[in-house]
């Protein structure tokens, strides 16, 4: 299974669609936040897709959730925007609260850095930024041989 994960759009939602188009095959997108507006509109345009969203801290009145949870394949996925995890100073806190958890996989966004790491049975996805030109967005596969994480461009 494909999963499109995307964060930080802050109103680019033409590089949504870009990302969007360039996976036909990943039917479940996942929205790390500070962006909550621009899904509501593409909802209805890719409604063969599933959409999951967090409240990012700049989505300042929003209803969505700080966090969520996937049970996909087998595999827990943990996924927030990560601002409440100070994941701009390190990475500690979110991996310590996907432990708790019992995640195999952890996406967060907030930094608009890409990052994939592996760390002692743990996943980590933060896809980048989709606010400007040249932005990035991740793909998440699960597969019978196991996860794998990559980052892409628009």
């Amino acid at each position: 299974m494909k999963i499109l994960v995307i964060s930080d759009s802050h109103g680019n939602t033409r590089n949504i669609e870009r990302a969007l188009e360039s996976q036909p095959e990943a039917k479940t997108v996942i929205h790390l936040g500070d962006g909550a507006d621009d899904i509501t509109d593409l909802e209805f345009v890719y409604a063969d897709r599933q959409f999951y969203q967090v409240a990012g801290n700049c989505d300042w009145g929003s209803a969505l959730p700080l966090a969520g949870e996937l049970k996909i394949q087998g595999k827990t996925i943990f996924f927030v925007h990560g601002h409440e995890y100070r994941v701009k100073t390190d990475l500690q806190q979110i991996k310590l609260e996907a432990r708790k958890r019992k995640a195999d996989v952890v996406l967060f966004g907030h930094t608009h850095l890409p990052v994939t790491e592996y760390d002692d049975g743990l996943y980590l996805l933060n896809p980048g930024s989709l606010q400007n030109a040249g932005g990035t967005y991740g793909v998440l596969d699960i597969t019978d041989a196991g996860l794998f994480a990559r980052i892409l461009k628009v």
